[in-house]
């Protein structure tokens, strides 16, 4: 009975300890700056988006992060400055022994920069439930989001070049 009693008052300590998640607070919604966002790329090196950026992808799934990567990896490796654009690629939803040892050795074969998003919260701020499998289009004027669009195919990639 006493280990009965121990293993419940452990397990509701645990209970008690979970976690709340907190909605966070869109960021990719028309009208907001992108000025803040500061991710590092595939190297370790921190970046931000500039004034000039025209167009940022996001890919919160492994199939379309594979897909763009695909086709910025035909393009010359200044293909995504070139064209005023960023790329980004959320891996935090992989565990992070995964991330580590797979996902990030493999983004550094590429030629072209992919900021990363490993912090799930931050993820969450861009996320757009229902579309995390497809890529998330944002236009910018000045840091500033001025439309928001979904693709999902690399023909449909291509047309916004």
């Amino acid at each position: 009975m006493k280990k009965i009693a121990f293993i419940l008052l452990f397990a509701l300590a645990f209970i008690g300890c979970s976690e709340e998640k907190v909605a966070a607070e869109p960021q990719a919604v028309v009208g907001k700056s992108m000025e803040s966002l500061k991710l590092k790329d595939q190297f370790g090196q921190a970046k931000g988006i500039h004034a000039d950026t025209k167009k940022v992808l996001f890919a919160f799934s492994k199939d379309m992060g594979h897909m763009s990567n695909d086709f910025f990896n035909t393009k010359e490796p200044t293909f995504l400055a070139d064209h005023k654009s960023v790329f980004i690629a959320d891996v935090s939803g992989a565990p992070s022994l995964i991330r580590s040892m797979f996902i990030m050795p493999g983004l550094k074969d590429f030629k072209h920069t992919v900021l990363v998003i490993d912090d799930e919260s931050i993820a969450q701020q861009y996320k757009n439930s229902g579309k995390e499998e497809l890529i998330m289009v944002l236009d910018l004027d000045n840091y500033i989001i001025k439309n928001i669009s979904y693709i999902s195919t690399k023909e449909e990639l291509a047309k916004e070049f």
